[in-house]
């Protein structure tokens, strides 16, 4: 396995054109492209916050990819899922329970971190003021999430999600005799770039808000600044703030 620290990790076309690359092979080699993609993702937050002993939860960490990724960094990494496996090593901390309500005190967090985890919530911004809310003061929020409007807005029913998600989760069902995982108003909803940026702009406890594309360039960037087609451009839209110290 390949390792990235901090002082390695930047925006580049050849990290865009390795993680798309990677992107191609998560359906038939889901194990390579999440883990890459955790060593990707621990460096980039380490950008913005001090890992070393900082309490970091991943909301919706899934079956724990990221774990290892975050602890090689020296956070102690909380993972949480609504459906948290049973069979995860224990130093991953996989625990179970819902994003919209966070079982963390409030101020108890050095980290929050979520990844493509957004858009399969019904109450997005629940979800968005949870994380925020267990934060410590000047701790570090992390949330990025796949744009409805972007090329892979319906995954794997994309691209016909462009002709609506009830459409696209029905062709598929369909083509393939059963419904997709993430099947539109179910385990899938469409929002928006805009919505996001207008979600991280108005929460009174954050400052220092910043928001990216997660995957490209960082000559590229600026699209996040143009309506519309930011909403087609974007694969994945980070922001990355920081909690309104006390």
């Amino acid at each position: 396995m390949s390792v990235v620290s901090p002082g390695d990790w930047r925006a580049s076309l050849g990290r865009s054109v390795r993680l798309f690359g990677l992107f191609l092979k998560e359906q038939s080699d889901p194990d390579l492209f999440y883990s890459q993609l955790a060593l990707d993702s621990a460096a980039q937050v380490a950008q913005y916050a001090d890992l070393d002993g900082a309490t970091l939860l991943d909301v919706g960490g899934g079956p724990g990819y990221f774990a290892s990724a975050f602890r090689d960094l020296g956070a102690r990494y909380v993972g949480m899922d609504l459906d948290a496996p049973t069979d995860v090593t224990p130093d991953t901390y996989a625990l179970r329970g819902s994003a919209e309500a966070l079982p963390f005190a409030t101020g108890s967090i050095d980290v929050a971190y979520s990844s493509n985890v957004l858009e399969h919530v019904a109450r997005p911004w629940a979800m968005a003021d949870e994380m925020v809310r267990v934060l410590r003061p000047g701790g570090v929020l992390f949330l990025s999430f796949t744009p409805w409007f972007s090329p892979w807005g319906g995954h794997e029913t994309a691209p016909w999600h462009f002709l609506g998600g009830k459409y696209a989760a029905n062709r598929y069902a369909r083509r393939h005799g059963k419904r997709p995982k993430n099947d539109f108003g179910r385990t899938l909803f469409g929002y928006r770039v805009g919505q996001a940026l207008a979600w991280g702009r108005t929460q009174p406890d954050l400052v220092d808000v910043v928001a990216f594309p997660r995957y490209h360039p960082r000559w590229a960037w600026w699209l996040v600044h143009v309506p519309v087609v930011r909403e087609f451009a974007l694969w994945n839209l980070v922001i990355v703030a920081r909690k309104r110290p006390t």
